[in-house]
């Protein structure tokens, strides 16, 4: 059999944010949006990661194990599904092992049978207005909207996450429509716009789109929270 290889930006061994417990985030290169936070632009093409074969990335993420008691391996970009088959193959080595596996996604590419393999679905809905996902995105709603669907179609376990732009993503309708879009989610995740990654933008020779943007206040953090409390 050919074994398959894919492209992998990093690794982040002890990773407590992606996913429940301590796990092996395996940042996967290439994503087809360009969000215009995007704080990884370094990795908008699918080659501009280190070329490894499926066994390759399961050993190292093995190698972790002990320390990700509770939790696991969560693929992650970029866009993770932009690498299908890849994530697809990584998916079914790591259910062999029994590695609870999380998958990290904006829905941008959709493929039902990794959506089956992971453990958990983390989706990122970037806007829950479509010319506004558009506008922010530069790429269709479409297949994240088909994503969602089959998520609560299936009955898969899923978190959905948004991040809060002022002036874009913070308005209380959007907010508000995020969690009917969310029904049968077991966690909505608002995380609070950063310019972390602006440094990036400059050091690729880019114009970071959200220049004039500030971060968002705790107190609106906390206003919006407070919408998909029931």
């Amino acid at each position: 059999m050919t074994e398959n290889f894919g492209y992998v930006h990093s690794f982040e061994p002890l990773g407590s944010f992606d996913g429940p417990g301590l796990r092996t985030v395996v940042f996967l290169s290439g994503c087809p949006m360009r969000c215009k936070y995007c704080h990884n632009p370094d990795m908008f093409g699918e080659a501009s990661g280190e070329k490894m074969s499926v066994n390759a990335v399961v050993e190292k993420c093995l190698r972790y194990r002990a320390y990700n008691r509770g939790g696991g391996v969560t693929l992650s970009g970029g866009e993770p599904l932009l690498q299908t088959e890849f994530v697809t193959e990584l998916l079914k080595a790591f259910k062999v092992r029994r590695v609870h596996t999380a998958l990290d996604t904006a829905g941008s590419v959709y493929s039902e049978e990794a959506l089956s393999l992971a453990s958990l679905v983390i989706l990122d809905i970037k806007h829950t207005n479509e010319a506004a996902f558009k506008e922010l995105c530069g790429f269709s709603p479409d297949n994240m909207l088909r994503t969602l669907e089959y998520l609560k179609k299936q009955r898969k376990r899923f978190w959905v996450r948004q991040v809060i732009v002022p002036g874009i993503t913070d308005g209380e309708d959007n907010i508000r429509k995020l969690k009917v879009m969310a029904t049968g989610a077991e966690k909505i995740e608002l995380l609070p716009y950063h310019k972390m990654g602006v440094y990036k933008w400059e050091k690729l020779g880019l114009s970071y789109p959200l220049a004039g943007v500030s971060e968002p206040t705790a107190e609106t953090m906390q206003r919006l929270n407070a919408l998909l409390r029931f």
